[in-house]
């Protein structure tokens, strides 16, 4: 299954394919903003049903800037499209505009980055920056569900997390989040909706939802939660099927440590359905997982070229199958074209979101921080992925898994 040296990066190289609502959702960075002065942190902002926001990827400077992870707060698009950009000086100058005249700098930051088409730009108060580093170790305070905006302003549960404060009080997927302590949530920002559900673990907060045309008030008490982000599970046919819910911190060394526990000669299931991304420094390192060494993506920061490489000694030939579908996207697209064009995976699912544009974090003259897109990033064989996703190489609705069984089985493994 791995690439060959004359066609390592080339799609379809692979021989043997041949024939949360206050969850830590919200824009959010593991710097300070006064670590921003350490040099700028590269982020991939995406929109998910998670959290009532998503995970980010960002990648670590050359000079050693830390990675972080982002969550991002701008409403989700009916499809996937390119995005704009906003001009910094142009943000800057409106804050510091806004200040002067005593006004909310956040306020008129946003208006700005609105304006310019960037659909990934964001704009963060200090304490919404600051606040959910945490996330990237997968803890937050919070309730425990995972939400989205709908195109017309509604806010809807999509998930609810097993165990958490929201599932006890019988919260459901598809139940619409109308107001958070007497503050009507509907038309608002998903940052917005956020810092209304945040709070200490142990004060409690009162929802208002509507549930097949009937209100319903929980009052609901935020907790500090945790999830695991990686998975293993072995199947009765010996394939292992590795989850991984989203890339936080350490969950690349999970996926590494999972494959070498694989039982030897058995084909791996990577499912990265429902994966909103992450750090895309642990999204290489779980690529690696199957690469020895070479090229996982390139990208650009304002038309300066810049490469991201899989480290050596990863399992190059255990037949190995990706499941994805809408909901895989930023950090976990990068992986999974990866492995597709180095032909070191069959993709299997249905098409992935398509989020491949870079942001990167400025600060604001009132310390808000913008995080603005400054470029694309492209798979191996330079597809860039932004508005198109990943089509996979066998298409699947129902029964995803057992249909990524039975192409492990064409690979050589399986029943």
């Amino acid at each position: 299954m791995s690439g060959t040296a004359n066609h390592p990066y080339r799609r379809g190289a692979c021989p043997r394919l041949g024939a949360m609502l206050g969850l830590p959702s919200i824009p959010a960075l593991c710097l300070r903003p006064r670590d921003l002065r350490r040099g700028p942190v590269l982020t991939m902002a995406f929109l998910t049903a998670v959290g009532v926001g998503a995970y980010t990827g960002c990648w670590d400077r050359e000079e050693g800037a830390a990675a972080a992870a982002a969550l991002s707060g701008a409403p989700a698009p009916e499809a996937p499209h390119e995005s704009g950009t906003a001009d910094r000086e142009a943000v800057a100058r409106a804050v510091a505009e806004a200040v002067a005249e005593g006004k909310s700098g956040k306020k008129a930051a946003q208006e700005v980055v609105s304006r310019s088409g960037d659909r990934w730009g964001t704009v963060y108060d200090q304490g919404e920056y600051a606040a959910f580093a945490e996330g990237l170790d997968g803890r937050w305070t919070g309730v425990g569900v995972w939400a989205g905006r709908a195109p017309d302003g509604v806010i809807k549960v999509d998930r609810v997390q097993p165990g958490s404060p929201a599932a006890r009080v019988g919260l459901r997927a598809g139940d619409r989040l109308l107001s958070v302590d007497g503050h009507a949530v509907t038309g608002l920002a998903v940052t917005d909706v956020v810092a209304l559900l945040r709070g200490d673990a142990g004060t409690p907060v009162v929802l208002n939802l509507s549930r097949d045309g009937a209100d319903l008030t929980e009052t609901v008490r935020r907790e500090q939660l945790r999830t695991e982000p990686v998975t293993v599970r072995q199947r009765p046919d010996g394939v292992t099927v590795i989850k991984v819910a989203s890339f936080t911190r350490g969950s690349g060394e999970r996926v590494k440590a999972a494959v070498r526990a694989a039982p030897t000669g058995e084909g791996v299931v990577l499912d990265l359905r429902g994966n909103p991304g992450g750090l895309v420094t642990e999204a290489v390192t779980a690529a690696s997982a199957f690469l020895d060494g070479g090229l996982v993506a390139t990208y650009d920061v304002r038309g300066d070229q810049r490469v991201l490489y899989a480290a050596k000694g990863g399992d190059t030939t255990r037949p190995l199958v990706a499941l994805v579908d809408g909901g895989t996207m930023s950090a976990a697209e990068l992986v999974t074209g990866a492995l597709q064009d180095r032909g070191r995976a069959v993709a299997v699912g249905s098409r992935t979101f398509g989020k491949g544009s870079v942001q990167m974090p400025t600060e604001l003259p009132d310390g808000s921080v913008a995080e603005l897109t400054v470029g694309t990033y492209r798979t191996p064989a330079g597809r860039s992925l932004d508005g198109d996703g990943i089509t996979p190489d066998v298409a699947a609705g129902e029964a995803v898994e057992e249909r990524a069984v039975t192409v492990l089985g064409g690979l050589g493994v399986g029943p």
